[in-house]
């Protein structure tokens, strides 16, 4: 089932991320790689910018996977989408991106480390295009709030809305 988290959820969202983050270490480049990930004080300031989180649940109503999404105006950025490294493997990305996406006229973007080619190759196969090089910068600049090593090492891809416009 997937249900919108509550402030309760902040812990076990912060651990889920965690958890899967750890594919990270030794991909990324070692200077964008912190301990935790994700940090109580990072994730509450995302949510007060914003960010809203939903969650897919399995036994007992345990939130094994996340995706959080921020609404921009003109776009919706997927900020985060993260699955407990014991539930990977069985859809529950997919379903979490479908129910995101679903219903929405705007477009939605995604940005994510150059290095993470199972994260980029995940979105490809829901649809999403790698912008290009330029287009990246420029939507990173635009849309995120990054540092700029951040910006070099990542890459935006975007939904079919964003190409149709």
């Amino acid at each position: 089932m997937i249900r919108k988290c509550a402030i309760d959820d902040v812990r076990t969202i912060i651990e889920i991320i965690n958890d899967a983050a750890k594919a990270y270490r030794g991909v990324i480049p070692d200077d964008r790689w912190q301990e935790p990930y994700m940090s109580e004080p990072y994730l509450t300031a995302e949510l007060d910018d914003g960010v809203v989180f939903q969650g897919f649940t399995g036994v007992g109503d345990r939130l094994l996977g996340v995706i959080g999404v921020q609404d921009k105006v003109d776009v919706f950025l997927i900020r985060h989408a993260y699955v407990r490294t014991l539930a990977r493997r069985q859809g529950i990305g997919g379903q979490l991106l479908d129910h995101v996406t679903q219903d929405i006229d705007k477009p939605f973007l995604v940005g994510t480390w150059k290095a993470a080619i199972w994260a980029i190759s995940f979105y490809e196969k829901h649809g999403f295009k790698d912008v290009g090089q330029q287009e990246t910068e420029r939507l990173l600049k635009t849309y995120w709030s990054i540092p700029t090593r951040q910006i070099e090492t990542s890459v935006v891809l975007a939904d079919n809305r964003w190409r149709a416009r």
